[in-house]
């Protein structure tokens, strides 16, 4: 007997528990990554160059890398996690079939959905929305209010929450392989980057090349929420900051060059994506 494919077993999964309306479907899933980071552990290859070779966004199960936990490896949080949310349909299929995750940009902004993982983006095509699932809060948070685009209420409960602004996104799984030709509409680059190896090899992608709007913070700002990351990311970020100001670039210029623990760099970049936008600068500070 054939064997259900455990993407339809995932979304199936999922959409017997969702409720609400349809989405607009005029939304975008937003995917967050730093594209000047190097690609793994002892690799001179920046994320950029791996997407422009492989020409496929992949998951941390294929990757082994990720801005969140790493923690994708059988019996890990994220095996836990996603066989638990998914009826155990990739315990034991093809890692590339595995749920790619971004946030859903229900608020339109322009930096994405979920800067705290990445100072860029990919902008998924309308079409990828027919396979994607999402719940609120994060998965980390074992959420019980799960969606699918044909059934959706949890831009509502993200609205009405009092989450922090790098929190308060809907996450989306994008399940199933993701190319970047056929399935992404933009890479979307902050523009701290343009001039650099970055937009060069941008340029090589199967798909359009955007920018945003772009993330700049002042250590004045930084040094106002010393709560935020702690004293010792604050002084961290005065050391790597030129001018008294933070970006994306001189962010992974100093993760790339050492010297520095770079979950403490993480911590950083979570200062400048929350303090480095006009909206960030007012909007208060939760948790």
């Amino acid at each position: 007997m054939k064997q259900p494919d455990p993407v339809e077993r995932a979304l199936a999964h999922v959409r017997a528990r969702a409720s609400g309306p349809a989405l607009d479907p005029t939304l975008r899933v937003t995917c967050s990554f730093h594209p000047d980071r190097f690609a793994g552990p002892g690799s001179s290859e920046l994320v950029i160059e791996r997407l422009a070779r492989e020409g496929v966004y992949a998951s941390q199960f294929v990757t082994g890398t990720s801005n969140g936990g790493l923690t994708a490896f059988e019996g890990g949080d994220r095996f836990r996690w996603e066989s638990a949310l998914f009826g155990g349909a990739y315990d034991a299929a093809d890692p590339d079939l595995r749920p790619k995750y971004g946030a859903l940009n229900h608020r339109r902004r322009s930096t994405g959905a979920s800067p705290r993982f990445g100072s860029s983006y990919i902008r998924l095509a309308a079409h990828t929305l027919e396979r994607t699932t999402f719940c609120y809060p994060d998965s980390v948070d074992d959420p019980s209010d799960l969606a699918v685009a044909t059934a959706c209420r949890l831009t509502a409960l993200a609205d009405a929450d009092t989450r922090d602004l790098l929190d308060d996104y809907v996450e989306a799984q994008v399940h199933g392989h993701l190319a970047l030709a056929d399935d992404v509409e933009a890479v979307v680059l902050d523009p701290s980057f343009r001039g650099t190896r970055v937009e060069d090899v941008a340029q090589r992608l199967p798909c359009a090349v955007e920018w945003h709007h772009g993330f700049c913070a002042s250590v004045p700002d930084i040094e106002a929420h010393p709560e935020y990351r702690g004293h010792e990311i604050v002084a961290l970020a005065r050391d790597i900051a030129l001018d008294g100001r933070l970006t994306p670039r001189l962010i992974g210029d100093r993760a790339r060059l050492g010297g520095a623990d770079l979950q403490a760099v993480k911590r950083v970049w979570h200062y400048t994506a929350r303090f480095g936008t006009t909206e960030g600068r007012g909007t208060p500070v939760t948790h």
